[in-house]
């Protein structure tokens, strides 16, 4: 364990990777997340598992792949028997608990067969990820699926904010000048202030409520996964990080004429959404873009206070911290909306790792360039709190080597995306079946490789296309790469861990010849 006794893992929902200051972007300030990446090592080239809020963060919970854990969409059920971060950690005597959202779907049928209920202590802890739920809001409330206890709505009511749902009514809505209520949810108003002030918003709450139970814990260890609901939409935010960026702030849009020109049909698909079709016109972009930059900017400054908070309280010497994200958003780039693809700005998130360890002292400030995954976070936790990691369970790798400047090994040549779109309208334009709507990503330091079910696959040379622009997908001149990329990825997806009920040891143990059980096979 050494000098970890606490792990504070924060993350934000929808945060692309280049929108840090620490990783190149050159006009959007987050001095605090800096100042952690200086104490820390910032991972450059850390990937998602899968491109979507739910299936991501099961990955990031349980440290296994999507289709592995088997929660590949948002509202599929992780399926009772699934172990996650919570489960292997409070065994060891760490408190487990969530502050903000997990996307966490209850598989309320294999509960109910197993005679489990929700409203017992077992019950939370499977129904809820394996955390405690200190304050769970997954930060989608409309009228019409807003649940009547939600927390932040009665601290909203307290405060003065009138409203049935002051979630939608005010935190996430303006105002017009003669007094009408404008929906947050509407791209078109992100330009004006939220209606709700910048300290009661959703970002400062949830930091409120983070400190406040760090503050209960005291002494005792504990394991507290902060889940900032921002920037994801609605695309809104409070004076002043509404209008604190114009457009000469923003990153350039990453696209391309020729991309629209006989596209790949998936991606085609996707281009036709309604956020695709949205963000295909720069006057969207040029609205949402600087609020989202705003939003970022809130949670760097509330993050300020979290650290500030973790100093005074000597909780930054015993306390390991990591920021990440779930996945990215396309904002505009390659005509696309939203995340689901597997280009880079939706693929690839900030990963940031603070390990208070003096064993630690020589990577601080690092950069490292390798390639790491969401599911490596489980045996990393693990490894820091000085618990076993079960490998015929857990898909990831240890980052502590890396943290460390220990002993990797062969560290791996490859990290491996997936995406279930059977719920989304693309797989009706397309005619595929449902258990058809399945692609595939592996990526190496040049080639990024996509398996579309149906479909012929993509391929992009990221050396001489960084951008992704070319599809060299059915190039006749690259048939050895891809039969080497989809060789790579075959390899990836029958390498999952699917004996979860055997460790490996007992089958050494059963199959070393030693035993004896009374049972004579094929001898004469």
């Amino acid at each position: 364990m050494g000098n970890v006794k606490n792990i504070l893992f924060i993350m934000s929902d929808q945060l692309r990777a280049d929108y840090l200051s620490c990783a190149g972007h050159p006009n959007l300030e987050t001095p605090n997340i800096d100042a952690l990446a200086a104490k820390g090592v910032m991972f450059s080239h850390a990937y998602v598992q899968s491109p979507v809020c739910g299936p991501s963060r099961m990955s990031f919970y349980t440290g296994r792949t999507a289709f592995s854990h088997g929660a590949t969409w948002n509202f599929v059920p992780l399926p009772v028997g699934e172990f996650t971060l919570g489960d292997y950690l409070r065994p060891t005597g760490i408190r487990v608990a969530l502050v903000g959202k997990t996307h966490m779907v209850p598989d309320l049928d294999g509960m109910k067969l197993r005679g489990l209920a929700m409203d017992t202590e077992l019950g939370v802890n499977i129904g809820e990820c394996g955390f405690e739920p200190y304050e769970r809001d997954d930060g989608e409330h409309p009228n019409q699926k807003v649940k009547p206890d939600l927390a932040y709505n009665k601290y909203l009511r307290d405060l003065g904010y009138d409203s049935d749902n002051p979630w939608n009514d005010f935190a996430n809505a303006a105002e017009s000048e003669d007094g009408e209520v404008l929906s947050g949810w509407l791209m078109r108003n992100s330009h004006l202030p939220a209606r709700v002030k910048e300290e009661h918003s959703e970002t400062p709450y949830m930091t409120n409520r983070a400190i406040e139970f760090m503050e209960e814990q005291g002494d005792d260890p504990w394991c507290l996964h902060l889940s900032y609901i921002k920037p994801h939409w609605p695309y809104i935010a409070p004076a002043p990080y509404h209008n604190m960026y114009g457009l000469d702030d923003c990153l350039p849009l990453v696209r391309d004429e020729k991309e629209r020109e006989n596209p790949h049909p998936v991606f085609r698909a996707f281009m036709n959404h309604t956020s695709g079709q949205a963000f295909g016109r720069k006057e969207v972009c040029d609205a949402v873009v600087p609020v989202y930059m705003g939003l970022v900017k809130q949670i760097d400054d509330h993050l300020g206070r979290l650290f500030a908070y973790l100093e005074e309280a000597g909780r930054m010497e015993d306390t390991m911290i990591v920021f990440t994200s779930d996945h990215g958003d396309y904002l505009g780039d390659h005509w696309l909306g939203e995340k689901e693809m597997f280009h880079e700005p939706s693929i690839r998130i900030p990963m940031i790792v603070y390990d208070p360890d003096p064993a630690a002292d020589a990577t601080r400030g690092a950069v490292d360039d390798r390639l790491v995954e969401a599911i490596d976070l489980v045996p990393t936790f693990l490894d820091a709190a000085g618990g076993s990691v079960p490998t015929h369970i857990v898909e990831g790798r240890s980052l502590m080597p890396l943290l460390r400047g220990g002993e990797t090994g062969d560290w791996r040549e490859e990290v491996f995306t997936e995406l279930d779109y059977a719920y989304y309208h693309a797989r009706l334009e397309l005619g595929v079946a449902p258990h058809e709507a399945r692609c595939y990503m592996i990526r190496t330091d040049r080639w990024k490789y996509i398996h579309f079910m149906g479909f012929r696959p993509q391929l992009f040379d990221l050396e001489n296309d960084p951008n992704e622009f070319v599809d060299l997908g059915d190039d006749p001149g690259y048939a050895d790469v891809r039969a080497d990329m989809h060789s790579r990825l075959f390899e990836r997806i029958t390498r999952r861990k699917n004996r979860i009920t055997v460790p490996d040891e007992v089958v050494i143990e059963r199959t070393d010849g030693s035993r004896n059980v009374g049972v004579i096979i094929g001898e004469w």
